[in-house]
């Protein structure tokens, strides 16, 4: 860090590292400065001027955002530079900025979707000057299509370019632009076409005023009508950090929670807009396939007797659980609790990945999410990060834009950045370990990214012990990113078996507890629990509704390994139940309760067992434990996500996710202007 430099903040002396701005600068001494353009993740725009402030012996009030604090001149004597904030010129120059802004803003505020929580609104009321001189006509713009997620009020635009420099910069899709000059300034999209970004909502959350907003949550609801809660995504295994917003058992949208180790204040489309299928398609009583062989409504306690009766008369190594990829912790332990009270065997490791049990480094890696942004070299083998968590592929992005070298094993594939595509198969990784690593990559900061869909085959314990064998060599880091935002606990408290998945072709009875994509063995009886009639529930013979991730309490261990809680917004509908719940009270009509009554005394087991699930927030860092390398096979890694935003049962039952993936699709088969 630069030596420390004076300035003086409205008659007050500190010391600030000379490359802050100075509206950081300001922010530090806990001045309010206010503006519109600015945006910490974003590059310095400097065209709104409303974080005007004073430099003491400059000719005019200057932009804080574009100032650095190196760059302000002292007195003549020596004096550190003096800053004013809250004098007349201030003042007045704000009042005089606000002005100019809302001589074309319109009156919208009362059918505005950012009506109460809009800067502008906000600032005209601590800033403005209650009067406007002008009285020419409200110039007009025509509205641009983004697509099924954002709804577009141009006229309501102030050309802050925060969406623009999103797009560019974040999102890495430079779609967006701003043309003309002066009153004909105007935010456009390229060929007017939507955005395809996986990212593209969070220019509602940056939008300063009412011209992007939510399609989907137009007009549903006002803020101050809404039940916010805190709590964690599980679309991706990234742990973003959301807030829910409902109203009554509804939640109305999903809002990003800033974590700079996880999400930033990032969240992926996929999160913010799939709300609406949490409402579609549920399950909200039990249901028994009779002996015509259609699934009828039943009583609970038809629904337990008829599981009670099969898991009798079935022998106990025939009896197997799985355990799907939104299930939280306290589920699969209660779920493990009760298969071994009854003799069978548990699976998490449902898309037949080779995580090993036992180390951790095996499948979580030995890095943070956050050692993206000093890492040098980044290998991504068999993954589509873009895909399979799109917050962290922005991530990655960053590192790129900052001067990483990206590699990929794998499908070609538009990252939002450039890479050495390295080769698609097993062979270019083999050739990439017998290579070896020369000393001044070994000298460089390397992160390995690897992919669920390079373990996943019937190698994938030699293809980790490759990745392993390389990252010992190379002196590299190891993040083992997953698809599934369940999977990581599941390893963490042993829902395993011997044999991973390969025991379910013989099971008698199947406990199915949200494993929506895995085919269940024929003649065998399959009890069902879950949210929603997706596939798992069409070919179940016993269905248990459950609640989803924002209708009950759960612990959830994202990619990395950080234990992140999340917390109820709503209440599952009709007798749907919470998780844990309906299997304790199934131990009790199978004649032996588990040893809990309550969600706070299974996470209690939980962390008297694993007794780092009970530090929250924190990411247990493991040691490179090298699995043994074996022989690779042939064939080509692909990415396990196909379709972006249809990964889950909430997703699937979503219509917006529908038509993203439909419009998706449309772009994947047309080639836009010469391409």
């Amino acid at each position: 860090m630069a030596d420390l430099r004076k300035l003086v903040i409205d008659g007050e002396e500190f010391e600030f590292d000379p490359d802050l701005t100075v509206l950081q600068a300001c922010e530090e001494a806990g001045r309010e400065i206010p503006r519109f353009c600015y945006h910490e993740r974003l590059s310095i725009a400097g065209n709104c001027r409303m974080c005007l402030v004073e430099a003491v012996g400059a000719p005019k009030p200057m932009a804080s955002c574009a100032m650095q604090v190196r760059d302000l001149r002292g007195g003549r004597d020596g004096e550190p530079p003096e800053i004013r904030t809250d004098s007349a010129i201030v003042k007045k120059a704000r009042e005089g900025v606000m002005e100019f802004l809302l001589i074309n803003h319109p009156l919208d505020c009362p059918i505005c979707d950012q009506g109460g929580e809009c800067d502008l609104q906000d600032q005209a009321m601590a800033y403005g000057g209650g009067i406007s001189r002008f009285v020419e006509p409200k110039r007009a713009m025509a509205d641009i299509n983004l697509g099924p997620l954002i709804k577009t009020h141009m006229t309501r635009c102030i050309q802050c370019t925060r969406c623009v420099r999103f797009a560019t910069e974040i999102a890495g899709v430079p779609e967006m632009g701003c043309t003309g000059r002066g009153e004909d300034a105007e935010i456009v999209s390229y060929l007017d076409a939507a955005l395809g970004s996986e990212l593209q909502g969070n220019v509602i959350d940056l939008c300063p005023v009412g011209a992007l907003t939510s399609r989907p949550y137009a007009f549903s609801a006002r803020p101050w009508e809404l039940r916010k809660t805190e709590t964690i995504d599980v679309m991706d295994a990234l742990g973003s950090n959301i807030r829910v917003d409902a109203e009554g058992s509804t939640v109305r949208r999903v809002m990003p929670l800033n974590h700079d180790g996880v999400n930033e204040e990032w969240i992926s489309d996929k999160t913010r807009f799939a709300v609406d299928g949490l409402s579609r398609q549920r399950l909200d009583q039990p249901y028994v396939r009779g002996t015509d062989g259609k699934l009828a409504p039943a009583s609970w306690d038809n629904a337990f007797a008829a599981i009670k009766d099969k898991i009798a008369a079935a022998a106990p190594e025939k009896v197997m659980a799985v355990a799907g990829d939104l299930v939280s912790v306290e589920a699969m332990w209660a779920l493990k609790a009760l298969m071994g009270q009854v003799g069978g065997t548990t699976e998490c490791r449902v898309d037949g990945a080779a995580l090993p049990v036992g180390n951790r480094s095996g499948y979580v890696g030995t890095a943070k999410i956050e050692d993206i942004d000093s890492a040098e070299m980044i290998l991504l083998i068999g993954t589509n990060p873009r895909l399979e968590a799109a917050v962290l592929n922005a991530r990655i992005r960053g590192a790129w834009v900052r001067g990483a070298e990206i590699g990929l094993i794998g499908e070609a594939a538009d990252l939002t950045y450039d890479y050495a595509h390295m080769g698609t198969d097993r062979a270019a990784l083999r050739g990439l370990v017998d290579k070896g690593v020369s000393d001044e990559t070994r000298g460089k900061k390397t992160l390995v990214i690897l992919g669920q869909g390079a373990i996943s085959g019937a190698d994938g314990a030699a293809v980790l012990g490759a990745v392993h064998a390389f990252c010992a060599a190379s002196n590299s880091q190891l993040l083992v990113l997953h698809t599934a935002a369940s999977r990581v606990g599941g390893m963490d408290i042993g829902f395993t078996s011997e044999g991973g998945m390969a025991a379910l072709g013989d099971a008698q009875v199947v406990y199915n507890l949200g494993a929506d994509e895995v085919d269940m063995p024929s003649g065998a009886f399959v009890v069902y629990q879950g949210s929603h009639g997706d596939r798992g529930a069409h070919g179940a013979d016993v269905i248990l509704p459950g609640a989803t991730y924002t209708e009950q309490s759960g612990l959830y261990v994202n990619t990395e390994g950080r234990a992140q809680m999340a917390h109820r917004a709503a209440f599952p509908p009709g007798e749907a139940k919470e998780d844990w719940a309906i299997i304790r009270a199934l131990s009790e009509r199978l004649g032996e309760p588990l040893g809990f009554d309550t969600i706070e005394q299974v996470r209690a087991q939980v962390f008297e067992a694993v007794p780092h699930l009970g530090r929250l927030g924190t990411v247990e860092v493991a040691d490179l434990t090298v699995v043994k390398e074996g022989s690779l096979g042939s064939g080509d890694f692909e990415s396990p996500v196909g379709d972006f935003y249809l990964t889950n049962p909430i997703a699937r039952a979503s219509e917006t996710m529908a038509a993203c993936s439909k419009l998706s699709q449309e772009r994947a088969g047309h080639a836009l202007a010469a391409e």
